[in-house]
């Protein structure tokens, strides 16, 4: 299980595992599950899991699985207890299944899932993913310069880096997209004071949701292993 940050590259992670193992990678849409008919939801979760036992040695990747299971950890009135039936059908499977099925969820509020889906046995262990330090902003500059064809030496990655403090890494990469638009209206060549211009307009969530990421970082302290 991966949580943390908005932005911070828990997907990215859980895809990266499949790369490095040279395993196949699927994604189970948890909102594809949902059906209007009694039993069809509960199915179709069944069968998508046949499949990936099918198809192991795999990695099977959840995104934002409490988006699919958090009404589970109610009473149920809310959806008839169809989220608490999936849950128990995929609880079943995480216990019983046979191996060569690697399950990586990711989950941006992992307090809104049910315990029991959290215990040791079912998940390995709990990841969290933190907003980048100033190091690895400057290899996040680094590399998304590179990507769109600009020399990293033409620019002030250690100023770039102190001037993200707070900003997640799909903030960095959204900072360098701005501001390449500027770059073409003005008519001139990217450069480190248009980056710093649009990090200026910036306001990154960990500013307009402060409450929100502390909130995640005080969970995470003394119930999950940094990422990092």
């Amino acid at each position: 299980m991966i949580t943390g940050v908005q932005g911070c590259g828990k997907s990215l992670a859980a895809k990266s595992l499949a790369a490095e193992w040279g395993y196949e990678l699927a994604r189970l849409d948890a909102g594809a599950l949902y059906d209007k008919f009694v039993g069809e939801s509960e199915k179709k979760l069944r069968k998508a899991l046949e499949l990936a036992q099918k198809l192991a040695p795999m990695v099977l990747w959840v995104d934002e699985i409490e988006k699919a299971f958090a009404s589970a950890g109610t009473s149920g009135d809310a959806d008839a207890g169809l989220s608490q039936r999936l849950l128990a059908t995929l609880l079943t499977w995480m216990q019983d299944r046979d191996s060569g099925v690697f399950l990586a969820a990711t989950s941006n509020d992992i307090s809104a899932l049910p315990p029991e889906m959290l215990r040791k046995g079912r998940f390995d262990e709990i990841f969290f993913v933190d907003l980048p330090g100033e190091e690895v902003r400057v290899a996040l500059f680094a590399l998304h310069l590179k990507k769109r064809g600009w020399d990293k030496a033409a620019f002030d990655l250690p100023g770039l880096a102190t001037a993200t403090q707070g900003f997640s890494g799909a903030e960095i990469e959204e900072a360098i997209k701005s501001a390449l638009y500027s770059a073409f209206a003005q008519k001139q060549q990217l450069s480190t004071e248009i980056l710093l211009a649009e990090i200026r307009s910036t306001q990154p969530l960990s500013v307009t949701r402060a409450e929100d990421i502390q909130a995640i970082r005080e969970w995470a302290k003394a119930r999950a292993v940094p990422a990092d």
